[in-house]
């Protein structure tokens, strides 16, 4: 058995194309934290290098999991036991040093699983990072089958899911990619205080990550062909996107990050 108490578990949490993958790059390059690298997986996601739980592909992958309610899994998932706690740590640990502290892992499905990895990993961090929908919705619909009224109710529910299991869980930062892109130095400088951790310069990320996304959805507002899909989209969505401080006719963040 493992000794587990002596390690912070990070987990990174975010849709996919929210801005995860950079992130995690900037984390893993920490010489206090120890990430996943060079595993020969999908961005290195500890998803994909386990066997207590199925990845989000299992429910129909990226624009679709968070939809299927047996993806959402929190303590009381019966998969929460001693026994698949020293399994998860044992396929992970392959790939950490552990002669750190502080263990980083990043799958897109940990957004609506904070519940369960904390159960079974009760020293956990989790730094969640939200993005615009408009460019999450966009960027993945070039990789799914997913139309964009799909992509952007996922975005709303796995949304919802977070905050429902927010109250529950004793270690969480919140941040926004738009905030990350702007102000990476000082973003990141809130995740290591929050992880009690030395700072970290980092390499700036690029501030106009959004801009050629909100410009096809410009585009798509006036295309002649797609102007009423543009329509029902905010008439059915831009309510509930709103409730998590963004807006569909707007291109900044409408409300502050959750506290």
């Amino acid at each position: 058995m493992h000794n587990l108490d002596r390690y912070k578990f990070i987990f990174l949490c975010g849709l996919h194309r929210s801005g995860t993958s950079p992130l995690f790059r900037i984390l893993r390059e920490h010489p206090e934290i120890s990430g996943f690298h060079n595993t020969g997986v999908p961005e290195d996601e500890g998803q994909f290098l386990q066997t207590v739980f199925p990845a989000a592909r299992i429910f129909g992958g990226a624009g679709r999991f968070g939809l299927v309610p047996e993806a959402h899994l929190t303590e009381k998932s019966p998969l929460v036991t001693s026994e698949n706690q020293e399994r998860l740590f044992t396929d992970w640990a392959r790939y950490w040093d552990l002669s750190k502290q502080c263990l980083l892992e990043k799958s897109p499905p940990n957004l609506i699983r904070t519940r369960f990895l904390q159960a079974l990993f009760p020293n956990s961090y989790f730094v969640v990072i939200f993005r615009h929908p408009i460019p999450v919705s966009l960027s993945t619909s070039k990789w799914t089958a997913c139309n964009l009224h799909s992509l952007v109710e996922h975005w709303i529910h796995c949304h919802d899911l977070f905050e429902l299991d927010h109250p529950h869980l004793n270690r969480v930062l919140v941040i926004r990619y738009e905030d990350l892109i702007r102000s990476t130095s000082f973003v990141v400088g809130q995740i290591c205080k929050f992880l009690d951790l030395a700072p970290h310069v980092p390499t700036p990320l690029d501030p106009a990550g959004n801009d050629a996304y909100f410009s096809n959805w410009r585009s798509l507002s006036q295309d002649k062909a797609r102007r009423k899909e543009f329509r029902q989209i905010v008439r059915k969505y831009e309510r509930k996107v709103r409730s998590h401080g963004y807006s569909l006719m707007e291109y900044s963040v409408v409300a502050p990050v959750i506290p």
